[in-house]
């Protein structure tokens, strides 16, 4: 339906003449009658307003289905890293209303995960921001310091802050509940190596390498991971040297071991794979992994004209290949380069 009939709609079901909502949205009833009759558009700013007095939302202004809806949700969590209190609310009433409906209802499940998670990162960011404030006022006292352990990541000290036996439990019972299905195992084996607890890893990757899709580049990865787990780098590194050896120009396994080769602080070599597997890599749009973790080393080493060089790499990709211009990701890419060329002039 078009929207302009749709409004016409919504205003006879209120019991609204053209004048009484036009009186509401602040506009000219002459302006009502246009856009009933298709002779012009409500300015987009209306919208929110119009929505409002109909008690719609802005989709079904449009009469949009499902899907459009479904698919506007994750599109504006993909390009905006604040959504408004009222937009959320809209977003998390309609997914609600999909969890069970057998079409979408799985996307649903993802998309309301992604939503929570997306508020959490952003006020995980305010938390951050202030924390770090707090710890600059008066750094010799330990007020904040875990927060940012939960916002950022950030090392701790205490074996019960930083052990993964919860997601070791969780991913345990969905590999138990899903044997043959792969994804799980990695997550299993991740934590599982994380925490050195290599002898449980082992059993799993036994389990992971026998099923029919299992990826035998992945299987070597792990058991090389698994061998430092158990502190034995000579053998961890032969491992790696003989995969790359048989894989020279698959990119899947040279992003693998300059990911290796970052953990164990070997940033040359790490460098040198990076950039092998952004050049090899036969997907396009490509993802910017590998350009991060390189200017992740320029900053360790201490070279942030390097680093700032990389990240103007970054939004280059985002721009020319991913086809952004003002979305967040963008802006904030090209901060980051920003502030990065002022730490090069310190």
């Amino acid at each position: 339906m078009e929207l302009g009939k749709k409004i016409k709609q919504l205003r006879f079901k209120a019991g609204l003449t053209q004048e009484q909502l036009a009186d509401k949205i602040g506009i000219g009833a002459q302006s009502v009658s246009k856009w009933e009759n298709s002779v012009a558009m409500p300015d987009i700013t209306t919208l929110p307003l119009i929505a409002e007095v109909f008690g719609v939302s802005i989709d079904d202004l449009f009469d949009l289905t499902n899907e459009q809806r479904l698919n506007r949700i994750e599109n504006r969590l993909d390009a905006e890293d604040e959504l408004p209190r009222d937009v959320f609310a809209e977003f998390e009433e309609f997914l609600k209303t999909q969890l069970d409906d057998k079409q979408n209802g799985k996307r649903a499940t993802e998309l309301i995960a992604y939503l929570y998670w997306h508020r959490m990162e952003q006020y995980g960011r305010k938390a951050s921001r202030f924390a770090k404030d707090a710890i600059r006022r008066t750094p010799g006292e330990k007020h904040c310091q875990w927060i940012l352990n939960k916002t950022d990541g950030y090392a701790a000290w205490d074996w019960n802050m930083h052990n993964h036996t919860n997601a070791v439990e969780f991913f345990g019972e969905v590999v138990r509940a899903n044997p043959d299905t792969l994804g799980p195992y990695y997550y299993l084996l991740d934590n599982l190596i994380a925490d050195h607890r290599a002898q449980e890893a082992e059993a799993a990757l036994k389990r992971m390498s026998a099923l029919k899709d299992a990826n035998p580049v992945l299987t070597e990865v792990y058991r090389a991971h698994i061998a430092l787990a158990r502190f034995d780098e000579p053998a961890a590194d032969a491992i790696i040297e003989d995969l790359l050896a048989k894989n020279e120009n698959d990119w899947v396994c040279l992003f693998e071991a300059a990911q290796y080769f970052a953990g164990k602080a070997d940033y040359d070599r790490a460098i040198g794979l990076y950039e092998l597997s952004f050049e090899k890599t036969d997907r396009r749009p490509r993802f910017q992994d590998e350009l991060m973790a390189i200017r992740d080393i320029h900053k360790i080493k201490g070279d942030y004209a390097k680093a700032a060089e990389t990240q103007g790499r970054i939004v280059d990709l985002l721009e020319n290949e991913w086809g952004m211009t003002e979305e967040d990701d963008v802006k904030n890419a090209k901060a980051e380069q920003a502030r990065l060329y002022e730490l090069a002039k310190k």
